[in-house]
């Protein structure tokens, strides 16, 4: 029998207004890599908040225990000293700093007269990088790795510390389908090391590959705890949502209209370094149709979108129509005027004021929609913000709700929201299912049917394969900036995306 090296009994944690944890029970087996899932604001992000020592002992009801032991977690550095290590999805890494010097710091080893010891810090970082069998230079400056690498940096700052616990918080939101091969591979061979992990993901089919056991929870409770092997995706998705979904990906194809949308021979050189970035894009988009956009990461999907919306590059040749109109190289607001909006992949940064209410954020992007001699028209404004607010089923207390508290399948409702607001002819979607648990990808996937029943066309950037598949009509895969290969509904799967993302090399997906 396992010997259990952490549990938590009947927690319950209340913020004004809203219990965030009911009678939460959870344990956790040594040796064991334990997945948690539930719909955003499920409570799991709560939970791993009073594990790490972010919201304190005392300020919850309940218990937890380490090693059998009741533990009191004060703060952060509390829970690091009984071996708790949490990776965020948003990375906690100094970009300007090297590979060695995330790793330690804050507990960077002094020798003698209290001067910090850096040969040791990049001999010891070394050391640890090939302990992990992460491949990466202790010298390479943070802002030159890739996502995928990044985070494994943030894996091996924890387990530079000794925890024995590894909390990983949605790690392959960011991470293409490779990198999360190899993430999976390095979680596989921690647990062989004797490493114990918790691992949030909204992606059911990496839990399945890696979890050993998996607790669902939803509104704030425990639902279920099961062995990975005597349950399954749909048995889990019940349990998230509270009732049966059929089809995950619930595209429903309309006959394709009229050509909206035409991208001749672009190449775009990237602002910072004058390199040419994308290479010769050609591609055609008709009304009611879900165009899919894949390829790994770094292939230039979000910049072609950022450069279609007028946001990013310098265009070294080709052209962009919009109806029948050629259009030159513009600015957001004036795309906005052309009707093609973008919804961006980084819904915090770029697409909600998060210090601000809802109603705020919706309108943002059409307030010449309610203004008139300089002045807003604040009932016309708050008539159509209500609108969208209950036609996307946004949840929250009401348009005055400040929108950075929301769960993110309710922050991403708002950016669409305020991209509708602009009355678009050509929706460009930057992976709008990022982050968001199953139930909110469900009413996303229900939002793009009714933008092509309505006439509208959509590109869809996403780097899941299955959800390219599922919900686009044809589908382009970037190679390096370049398009490696265009397929149809009926012609793609897995493998032949994958194979057009690599640059045509032929590969074995696992």
């Amino acid at each position: 029998m396992k010997t259990m090296l952490l549990s938590a009994h009947s927690i319950t944690k209340k913020f004004p207004g809203v219990a965030a944890l009911r009678e939460v029970s959870f344990d956790l087996q040594e040796g064991e890599i334990h997945a948690l899932c539930g719909e955003n604001g499920a409570g799991k992000s709560t939970l791993i908040k009073l594990l790490s020592g972010i919201h304190p002992h005392g300020s919850y009801e309940g218990r937890f225990e380490v090693n059998g032991s009741e533990a009191h977690f004060g703060s952060i550095a509390d829970a690091g000293r009984a071996g708790i290590g949490v990776i965020y999805q948003e990375l906690a890494l100094v970009e300007e700093m090297t590979v060695a010097e995330n790793i330690f710091l804050g507990r960077e080893p002094v020798r003698w007269g209290g001067l910090i010891d850096w040969p040791k810090i990049f001999r010891d970082a070394a050391a640890l990088l090939d302990r992990f069998q992460v491949t990466l230079d202790p010298a390479a400056r943070v802002s030159s790795l890739g996502v995928g690498q990044k985070q494994l940096v943030e894996i091996v700052k924890a387990l530079a510390k000794d925890s024995k616990i590894l909390i990983l918080d949605e790690p392959t939101a960011a991470l293409a389908e490779h990198e999360v091969l190899v993430l999976l591979d390095i979680l596989r061979d921690l647990r062989k090391r004797g490493i114990t992990c918790i691992y949030i993901s909204h992606k059911l089919e990496e839990v399945f590959a890696i979890a050993d056991r998996i607790t669902v929870l939803r509104d704030g409770s425990t639902v279920v705890t099961k062995k990975a092997a005597e349950t399954s995706r749909s048995e889990v998705i019940k349990h998230m949502v509270g009732r049966e979904i059929s089809d995950l990906f619930p595209r429903r194809a309309t006959e394709p209209g009229e050509i909206v949308f035409e991208v001749n021979d672009l190449s775009v050189i990237d602002p910072t370094t004058r390199i040419e970035r994308l290479h010769n894009i050609s591609f055609k988009l008709r009304a009611g149709e879900v165009l899919g956009l894949g390829g790994l990461m770094g292939a230039g999907r979000t910049e072609l979108l950022m450069h279609l919306f007028g946001a990013w590059g310098t265009r070294h040749s080709g052209s962009i129509r919009i109806g029948e109109r050629k259009t030159l190289a513009c600015s957001p607001a004036e795309r906005i005027q052309e009707g093609l909006v973008l919804a961006s992949e980084d819904r915090r940064r770029y697409g909600l004021v998060l210090d601000h209410e809802i109603g705020f954020n919706l309108s943002l992007s059409s307030l010449n929609q309610f203004t008139h001699a300089g002045l807003i028209n604040r009932k016309s404004e708050a008539s159509s913000n209500r609108h969208f607010f209950d036609s996307l089923r946004i949840k929250a207390t009401g348009l005055e709700a400040t929108a950075g508290k929301l769960s993110g399948g309710n922050q991403q409702k708002i950016v669409l929201g305020k991209a509708l607001m602009t009355k678009p002819r050509v929706v460009l979607l930057d992976e709008p299912t990022r982050g968001i648990d199953v139930g909110a990808k469900i009413e996303i996937y229900e939002i793009i049917n009714r933008l092509t029943a309505e006439g509208k066309a959509v590109i869809l950037v996403s780097s899941e394969l299955p959800e390219l598949i599922g919900m686009s009509d044809r589908i382009l895969m970037l190679h390096e900036g370049r398009i490696g290969g265009e397929f149809t509904r009926a012609e793609a799967n897995q493998e032949k995306l994958m194979a057009a993302a690599m640059g045509q090399q032929h590969v074995e997906l696992v």
